[in-house]
């Protein structure tokens, strides 16, 4: 696993936190997920940790499978670049059937009969320079793999951190389902205490229908909360890439409580974190390898307009059924008369000589007999080719270019990434402080009216009043808390740290 998906796991980590609540929820083991075939991995847990909501995601998820496929075939692209520089080697077999007046093609003698011919060839190149054109489309290449490697790990990390926000919503869900019941509890309790005010006769029955109204109200809150979740809940499991399958109700997600924040001031400035954070993260270590990629890829197209020089060798042979043919001695003499000329006189003389016989040269006689050897330098030098070369330089100089400004925007993006996280961090900070002090208020101003109401002097409208004020007080200083620790840990990540508390 790489250290940027380590990172983004342990921001992802704390991104649950977000959404956590002090209520406790009874956790139950994990069973191992299952998986109904065609790849994709469906967990069945009674309770689903984050962890494993990223595991299934990164597993499923179809962009980083086409991520991955991508870099495999950067992979194969380098390792072609690499064979290229060894030699080709080539054969080259037929076999021809003419009849009529035909050239024999192993004597070159014209003949008036049917001729069977092969013909063999093994040929074998390799290039010896071509302007460094073999040697950049390596460096190239390895530097486009590295750059597919890092945005496989971008990609992860983008998967990582939206099932992370959809894990945080399913928090935040529950959260505000437990905000729901706790007002309906109240507005029942005091249903119960205003029924026995107005058996007693202390405040009027009207009071009673407005209890009712409030139960409604809470009950329909309760049913839209509890819908929330459900919504959140299926796009958790989309996030994952898991099918629902009635799924949605019969799962719930694992919170994870944190100590309250200590407010203390963040101990680097946003042009500290900037400078840490270019250095590992995968989406500028991408743009920064492509536009070193494409800049090799300039290189790579200047060199056609140096010379190439190759070196060429071959073995060829040929057979034909009317070939050459070889004098056997039969075992049997000839006479052979001669006249020749001694003093002027004209005399006849007999010469001995063996007798033969012609035979064929058989097949393999042929191959090894007409076989031919050749080794051979060339030297390309282009002189015009319609502006070709010209024009590929160009266009690798725009593509280099337009890397240029994408490695850029990458950074402008981090760099806004962190402003905008410094900023949520103070505002964060500020809300947390400020919803402290509401709390703290509004449990005392809870407490004074709790007292009123048990004396009789508040009616149950403004004890509801104060009682549900409290709780969504006591949810907001919930959702600030985790809200500042989540932002402190963003710095913390683009600065390469450690999960700690």
């Amino acid at each position: 696993m790489t250290m940027q998906r380590l990172l983004f796991l342990r921001i992802g980590i704390i991104g649950s936190l977000l959404g956590a609540t002090l209520t406790s929820l009874q956790a139950q083991n994990t069973p191992a997920a299952v998986s109904p075939g065609a790849g994709t991995t469906v967990p069945n847990p009674q309770k689903l940790g984050l962890q494993q909501s990223i595991d299934v995601a990164l597993q499923n998820n179809l962009t980083i499978r086409q991520s991955q496929i991508q870099l495999q075939g950067s992979e194969l692209q380098l390792r072609q670049s690499k064979l290229n520089r060894l030699p080709n080697v080539g054969g080259f077999a037929s076999q021809n059937f003419s009849s009529g007046f035909n050239v024999n093609p192993v004597t070159n003698a014209f003949v008036e009969r049917s001729i069977l011919s092969n013909n063999f060839q093994l040929n074998s190149q390799v290039t010896l320079y071509n302007g460094m054109a073999l040697q950049n489309t390596i460096r190239q290449n390895d530097l486009l793999r590295q750059s597919n490697q890092q945005a496989l790990g971008a990609t992860q990390n983008n998967v990582i951190l939206t099932v992370v926000q959809n894990y945080l919503n399913v928090l935040t869900a529950q959260e505000q389902f437990v905000v729901a019941q706790r007002q309906a509890e109240v507005s029942r309790a005091q249903l119960d205490r205003t029924q026995r005010l107005v058996n007693a006769g202390s405040v009027a029955e009207s009071n009673l229908f407005d209890i009712r109204a409030q139960i409604a109200n809470d009950e329909l809150a309760i049913v839209n909360a509890q819908n929330n979740i459900d919504v959140a809940k299926v796009a958790l499991l989309q996030a994952m890439n898991v099918p629902i399958n009635g799924v949605v109700g019969t799962f719930e997600v694992e919170p994870i409580p944190v100590p309250d924040p200590a407010f203390d001031n963040y101990g680097a400035t946003t042009q500290q974190v900037y400078e840490t954070a270019q250095g590992f993260l995968p989406d500028v270590k991408a743009a920064d390898l492509r536009v070193q990629s494409d800049a090799l890829g300039v290189k790579v197209a200047r060199a056609s307009l140096q010379p190439t020089l190759t070196l060429n060798a071959g073995v060829s042979t040929i057979y034909s059924n009317f070939g050459q043919q070889r004098r056997i001695a039969d075992g049997t003499t000839i006479q052979i008369p001669q006249t020749i000329v001694f003093n002027g006189v004209p005399q006849q003389i007999f010469l001995t000589q063996d007798g033969f016989r012609t035979e064929d040269y058989t097949f393999t006689e042929q191959l090894r007999n007409n076989m031919n050897r050749s080794v051979a330098l060339n030297l390309q030098i282009p002189i015009y080719n319609r502006s070709q070369v010209r024009n590929r330089i160009i266009n690798a100089t725009l593509q280099q270019q337009n890397s240029e400004v994408a490695a850029a925007n990458a950074r402008l993006q981090l760099r806004q990434q962190i402003e905008t996280a410094y900023t949520n961090l103070r505002a964060g900070a500020n809300r947390y402080r400020a919803t402290q002090v509401q709390v703290e208020q509004l449990d005392l101003a809870f407490k004074a009216a709790e007292s009123r109401f048990n004396a009789g002097a508040l009616n149950s409208t403004d004890y509801n009043i104060a009682k549900t004020n409290l709780d969504r007080a006591r949810a907001s200083l919930v959702q600030a808390k985790y809200d500042y620790v989540f932002r402190t840990k963003i710095l913390d990540f683009y600065q390469n740290k450690p999960l700690t508390f």
